[in-house]
């Protein structure tokens, strides 16, 4: 007789994370995770309220992660210009190791609390990194002819896509962050 693996909410937070990435969080149900799982929906309901309550915990994930970005120590000191370049490598290198987390958290649309949340919380990420872009333009290091919310709005466009293109193996996560960082700074550096 096979012994099941016992689930505890992590464990179940990444099942359902990885079936809401492949099936969408609207399009997946708590039968979708269960299975995944190898156990009942009502083995889930043990650990959480509903399907929400594990798209919260995957939300918060995510951009617990993409905050966490901010308070690195090369996030914080140095030139705007040198910050910038640290977090957009960062955050290509954490999309792409919390590959469901940010798959989930980029396609969500604020139709739920939970999505209206982590939508709220995104665009103070956004904002911050914004006022980083303005800051490394009045510094001179960045073109000034570009509205530094497209800008960033444009990095996070591109690095973002990877998780609807990337497959495990075809490329090193180290290569797309350079890829990411080469190709944004080679834009808008200033010449």
């Amino acid at each position: 007789m096979e012994t099941r693996k016992p689930y505890d909410i992590d464990s179940l937070t990444d099942i359902a994370l990885r079936v809401f990435a492949e099936r969408g969080y609207d399009g997946a149900s708590m039968d979708d995770v269960a299975r995944a799982a190898g156990i009942t929906k009502a083995s889930i309901y043990h650990h959480v309220s509903g399907k929400e309550a594990l798209l919260e915990r995957g939300l918060g994930r995510a951009l617990d992660a993409l905050f966490a970005i901010l308070d690195e120590p090369a996030a914080r000191e140095g030139s705007a210009g040198e910050r910038l370049r640290v977090i957009i490598a960062r955050v290509a290198e954490t999309t792409l190791h919390l590959l469901p987390e940010l798959t989930v958290l980029f396609r969500v649309h604020g139709a739920s609390r939970s999505e209206r949340n982590a939508v709220e919380r995104r665009r103070a990420f956004d904002r911050h990194v914004t006022a980083i872009i303005a800051q490394a333009q009045r510094d001179g290091d960045l073109r000034t002819d570009l509205d530094p919310r497209l800008v960033a709005r444009l990095i996070f466009g591109m690095s973002n896509s990877v998780v609807e293109w990337y497959r495990s193996g075809s490329l090193t996560h180290e290569a797309i962050a350079r890829a990411i960082v080469a190709i944004t700074f080679e834009g808008i550096r200033r010449r």
